[in-house]
């Protein structure tokens, strides 16, 4: 299989995974113009799954490093599988509730705030398990990133007069963000980090963890994906008829959102070997910024608010930048 032999190549990905990880929701915008973010979720899952078996029988079954995907799957124990499947399950609730932070907040305050939390204890719980990299420069780190979070929904609460909407909005999003700082720990656990070439039996590589993790969130969406459109935080209920009423190029662009996804995940994992799991994964979750670039400059989430707004989202860009920036120089 393929593996990261370098930190300044784990970086990259990183930074791959924090591009992929911030841009999927602009698929999430793009099909709202006409579909409900359910009915959009259903094929978002899809594309996480089907990328996970794309880059399994192709990434993860050339070369000589490591063992390959089928092998490694068949060798598994089932402590480590489902690790990873409840991994699944519990990204799958807050990714939910993150699109559902979306459609009510727009992308530049659901990303910042909910990946935002998520980057922040995702950190702690990941550093906790596995101390690689220096603590003091990665809390640093963390501290500004917890800063410019503030800032961003300080801006949100000025911008928006709608007070119900605003307060339904963080809510969600803080809800979503601290499930999501959890779903990262279960699946770095079912591997073996240390030895990617040489995986201690029982354990898997990433990408038969990913696999495992996709079936996981794919599994969930059935029961989490269908209660939330029977019970909507906005709209009237949905049925399965009303999906199967969208057109080819809408559900495509769902499952081009859990494509572009699932390709920032696996990259993430693979880095992760060489990077440790709380550098991979806040340097990944640093798709808060990229989504707020998104939804500040290209929605225009925050057109015609009052110019303090500019001025404490111009903080929040820069506190994040140096966040990153001293997470990246922690792992060295």
């Amino acid at each position: 299989m393929f593996i990261v032999d370098s930190y300044p190549l784990a970086v990259l990905l990183c930074f791959v995974t924090m591009l992929c990880w911030g841009s999927w929701g602009n698929t999430q915008k793009l099909a709202g113009r006409s579909w409900r973010y359910e009915l959009f979720y259903w094929d978002y899952v899809i594309g996480v799954l089907l990328f996970s078996v794309l880059s399994a029988f192709t990434l993860g079954s050339i070369g000589t490093g490591g063992r390959s995907f089928v092998a490694d799957l068949l060798q598994a124990d089932t402590r480590n599988i489902m690790s990873a499947f409840i991994g699944g399950v519990v990204f799958n609730a807050s990714n939910i509730l993150l699109s559902a932070a979306i459609a009510i907040a727009g992308m530049s305050v659901a990303f910042p705030l909910g990946v935002g939390i998520a980057l922040v204890l995702g950190v702690i719980v990941n550093y906790a398990a596995s101390q690689k990299g220096n603590s003091t420069l990665l809390f640093l780190g963390v501290v500004l990133v917890v800063i410019a979070i503030i800032l961003n929904a300080v801006a949100y609460k000025t911008k928006d007069s709608n007070q119900k909407s605003s307060a339904r909005g963080i809510l969600i999003s803080l809800i979503a963000g601290i499930l999501m700082a959890f779903f990262y720990r279960f699946i770095a656990a079912s591997m073996d980090l240390d030895n990617f070439y040489a995986p201690q039996a029982g354990k898997m590589t990433p990408y038969t963890a990913v696999f495992i993790f996709s079936t996981g969130i794919f599994i969930s969406n059935f029961l989490f994906n269908t209660l939330l459109m029977r019970k909507p935080f906005t709209g009237a209920p949905l049925s399965y008829r009303d999906y199967f009423k969208g057109g080819l190029a809408t559900h495509f662009t769902g499952v081009l959102g859990g494509l572009i996804w699932g390709l920032g995940n696996s990259l993430n994992l693979i880095a992760a070997g060489k990077a440790g799991a709380a550098v991979s994964y806040g340097l990944g979750q640093g798709a808060t910024m990229v989504a707020a670039f998104w939804g500040v400059f290209i929605w225009k989430e925050f057109k015609n608010s009052p110019p303090t707004v500019s001025i404490k989202l111009r903080w929040m860009f820069l506190l994040f930048i140096v966040g990153l920036a001293c997470i990246v120089m922690s792992g060295r």
